[in-house]
């Protein structure tokens, strides 16, 4: 059975998130730009993780890796070396980790050092002993220990916006990346700071490389406040047209596909609904995968 199934945007429907989290999680969007990533990092010191926190890697990005090898193959052949992956907004890794044991040199990228040092155990242990809920089937996995198909999960306390991480890449003045997986990072950011995450997006992405967005919250109206924001036509706003990403989520808004000219720096490759993917946003989510024009 394919995992994915074509659809278009559904309909924004009611709000899932309760509203104790949703109180909690404006700390950072009351702070300045220039402060945003400070309050994430104390969102991380007061053990409110659990608001965000899914518990294991992403099923919709293993299923884009395990069913459409073609879409995510973007190295030559014959290149010699594993394809370099990056999660911005890793938080405790099990994104990186799941990339790493699918044969990727992973990055994860998180503002906290306390979710980073979470992640560097995570992983420590995962890659000793991986869970089956890292692969789609127990037919497909390369799980054993130390199997020479693994990748490297490597773990970094910086500021996606900054370029000061970027000098700890390996090997020394690489910073290109083959894979870009976005989840929850950009519904975490401001909405004035969307045009810097595409901009930055376009810096760190290799050629040939491809930038994959599990669009969420769709649920919820673009209107409202957030952390988290909704981001009902956000990804088209901001890569295929180059706007501002400051869309109304309204069918008949300026920014639908069908009424506008494609102007931006990405191009979609594909966009489908994920057949798995986490609860709160199952039936509404949507992947969505992207290359540079």
């Amino acid at each position: 059975m394919a995992a994915f199934r074509p659809s278009p945007f559904r309909p924004t429907m009611p709000l899932r998130v309760s509203s104790q989290p949703q109180t909690l999680l404006k700390t950072p969007a009351t702070r300045p730009k220039e402060e945003h990533a400070a309050g994430w990092s104390s969102l991380w010191n007061s053990d409110r993780s659990h608001f965000w926190d899914r518990g294991k890697p992403s099923p919709a990005l293993q299923d884009l890796l395990s069913l459409y090898p073609e879409v995510v193959s973007t190295l030559p052949d014959g290149s010699g070396r594993r394809p370099r992956a990056l999660v911005p907004g890793c938080g405790k890794g099990y994104d990186v980790v799941m990339l790493a044991l699918h044969g990727y040199d992973t990055y994860g990228l998180d503002v906290s050092e306390r979710a980073v040092g979470s992640a560097r155990q995570y992983a420590a242990s995962e890659l000793r002993n991986p869970s089956a809920y890292n692969f789609r089937s127990t037919s497909t996995s390369n799980s054993s220990p130390g199997s020479a198909s693994h990748g490297t999960a490597t773990f970094l306390v910086g500021n996606f916006f900054e370029q000061e991480w970027e000098a700890h890449l390996a090997p020394e003045g690489e910073q290109k990346f083959d894979l870009i997986y976005d989840y929850t990072f950009l519904c975490a950011l401001s909405p004035d700071m969307r045009r810097d995450w595409a901009r930055r997006m376009s810096e760190l992405l290799a050629p040939n490389g491809i930038l994959v967005c599990l669009e969420f919250p769709l649920y919820k109206d673009p209107k409202l406040p957030g952390p988290p924001w909704g981001l009902k036509g956000v990804h088209w706003n901001l890569l295929a047209q180059g706007g501002d990403g400051l869309v109304s989520g309204d069918a008949d808004s300026s920014t639908s596909e069908e009424s506008t000219s494609e102007t931006g720096l990405f191009e979609r490759v594909l966009y489908l609904q994920p057949e798995r993917t986490y609860e709160i946003g199952q039936g509404t989510d949507m992947l969505s995968v992207w290359k540079l024009r």
